[in-house]
């Protein structure tokens, strides 16, 4: 096998990462847009020693799940890997993607159900990140999504699955921001101003809060110029915030966020709790699917736990907490984020909350000083998963059950594994699709202790 050859191949499956998976010459194959069961003729763009990379040239014969994608930008933009198959196999894939982690890496034998759909499959995206560019000679703003494993960023001017607002806004800011002298960012150089566009969206009250991110310390004339001008043009946007990351960083914001016209915060409603949610506290992208997994928890603990105990470490904006407030005793909340932190506590008292204990620090050492012993821990963390040291510390703390909810099937596979060494035993493993038409998927693992 060379580069550039052209082979006849048959799609067997899909990767954890959304690439299609053939065998040619005794190497694995993934191809970009391919979909299980096409048969297609593919371009070799490069061959390693165990596997080969490659992309489509001609569809042979189209997988029965292959249908034409609803958005034109779907194969150049990468943000949405698989809308060129259907729904419901999507849903499918994704138990099958889940179902091998655990076999393979957690090496489980565990029965995965069907994932649970999203109740909007499209304009359910209610963050938006883009990043800034601008072209050399023209000096024109670029923004959207970077290109499929490059940093060439697609100017996207209509997206389909955030809510139609959200491509106006940020037109305007491409078409307005030369009139205030408000450049794109360059990384290479690590200059211009505007390095992304954040836009939280509420699903609940229909209000934005947009963030744009600056590449300075401070706040200059012309830019908060600009984020008035862009506030005032919209009756949808509640307040804009800059955020100031002046660092060579591929991190998108930075660490200091100030409100230069409107609020601080949108307010977000899941399970008849409102949220307080700011440009730099984390929430679910997609609200409607969040509320399928909260209500799926809060129901479990109330079904098998009278009055709990219960720990929420990695908790944000204490969204579990506050959900589950009602079906417990108490909930202890741990997070380390002070932003979120702040956003939580005015959030229990907008519910009249009284019985969530927040503390503001770092989970780990949060573990190694508290003396309660829990009824039920849930566990929320970062794709990464969690550290041996936090589960042994989480398993120290538990006496009934864990729940864990994870972004990652391969982080979550390596994590049970590691209970279950410790002694513990899965219950159960239910997928959700928070990110509809991605490879990614969401999981809730019950965990006895």
């Amino acid at each position: 096998m060379q580069k550039d050859e052209i082979l006849t191949l048959d799609i067997e499956k899909l990767s954890n990462l959304g690439t299609g998976i053939a065998r040619a010459d005794g190497l694995v194959v993934f191809v970009e847009n391919a979909v299980p069961c096409d048969k297609v003729r593919a371009k070799i763009v490069k061959v390693n020693k165990n596997f080969a990379t490659a992309e489509i040239v001609d569809i042979l014969e189209p997988s029965e799940h292959r249908v034409k994608p609803f958005c034109p930008m779907q194969k150049v933009c990468g943000a949405c890997q698989m809308q060129m198959i259907d729904y419901d196999y999507q849903l499918e894939l994704k138990r099958q993607m889940v179902e091998d982690a655990i076999r393979k890496i957690g090496g489980l034998d565990i029965e995965i159900p069907l994932t649970i759909p999203g109740p909007e499959i499209k304009n359910y995206r209610m963050k938006v990140q883009y990043p800034v560019s601008q072209t050399k000679v023209s000096k024109r703003l670029l923004a959207g999504y970077y290109k499929n494993k490059t940093h060439e960023i697609v100017n996207i001017k209509y997206c389909p699955v955030h809510p139609e607002i959200c491509d106006r806004i940020i037109d305007f800011i491409r078409n307005n921001a030369a009139e205030f002298n408000v450049s794109g960012y360059d990384e290479k150089t690590h200059t211009g101003d505007l390095r992304h566009i954040v836009l939280r969206v509420s699903k609940y009250s229909g209000k934005i809060l947009l963030a744009l991110v600056i590449n300075s310390e401070k706040i200059q004339t012309n830019i908060r110029a600009f984020a008035e001008k862009v506030f005032d043009n919209f009756d949808e946007i509640s307040g804009v915030c800059l955020n100031f990351n002046p660092k060579k960083t591929n991190v998108i914001l930075g660490q200091k966020t100030e409100c230069v016209k409107g609020c601080d915060y949108i307010e977000e409603k899941l399970l008849d709790k409102v949220f307080k949610i700011g440009a730099d506290t984390f929430f679910q992208i997609n609200p409607s699917s969040a509320e399928n997994i909260f209500a799926y928890v809060r129901d479990y603990v109330k079904k098998n736990f009278q009055s709990p105990l219960i720990l929420d470490a990695y908790a944000g904006i204490s969204a579990f907490g506050i959900c589950l407030s009602d079906a417990a005793e108490k909930v202890v909340t741990i997070e380390e984020n002070p932003e979120s932190c702040r956003k939580a506590e005015e959030s229990f008292v907008i519910n009249k909350i009284n019985n969530v204990e927040i503390h503001s620090g770092d989970a780990a050492e949060f573990f190694k000083t508290e003396k309660r012993k829990f009824d039920v821990s849930i566990v929320d963390p970062p794709r990464k998963g969690c550290t041996k040291e936090s589960l042994d510390e989480v398993l120290r703390l538990t006496k009934g059950k864990i729940i864990y909810v994870s972004c990652n099937p391969a982080t979550l596979a390596r994590d049970l594994k590691y209970l279950c060494e410790k002694g513990c035993s899965v219950i159960s493993i239910q997928p959700f699709d928070m990110f509809c038409h991605t490879f990614h998927v969401e999981n809730v693992a019950i965990i006895q202790v």
